[in-house]
């Protein structure tokens, strides 16, 4: 089975979700955003998994940032276009393999990987 994790290596929950799979022997790719980067075609792939409304990370700091305006505005076209721009927005981590899609990290659901 092939795993890859998406995220920002300095977020603590990716680093749980890391140890997760350490714990559990399974291995993985951890593609980190700022250092490989993002570009259009991989988030079009991740938004057409999980939509980009299940993408959009409302409770960090990026998101705060954001002007009242950009909120109180935000389509699938500008929420795209600040991911790609600023990719911390993006709810982490995200794991895909080759019959799994997660979103955000619950320990059952990583468990449920090596069953």
């Amino acid at each position: 089975m092939t795993i890859t994790l998406f995220g920002i290596s300095n977020c603590d929950t990716i680093k749980k979700a890391k140890k997760h799979l350490e714990n559990n022997n399974l291995e993985f790719n951890f593609h980190d955003y700022r250092k490989q980067g993002l570009d259009a075609e991989l988030l079009t792939k991740l938004e057409n998994i999980f939509g980009w409304e299940a993408m959009l990370n409302k409770r960090g700091t990026t998101f705060r940032q954001l002007s009242d305006e950009q909120k109180q505005n935000i389509n699938k076209e500008s929420a795209l276009a600040i991911m790609l721009e600023s990719p911390a927005i993006i709810k982490r981590p995200i794991l895909l393999s080759d019959n799994h899609s997660l979103i955000g990290y619950k320990a059952a659901e990583y468990d449920a990987l090596s069953a």
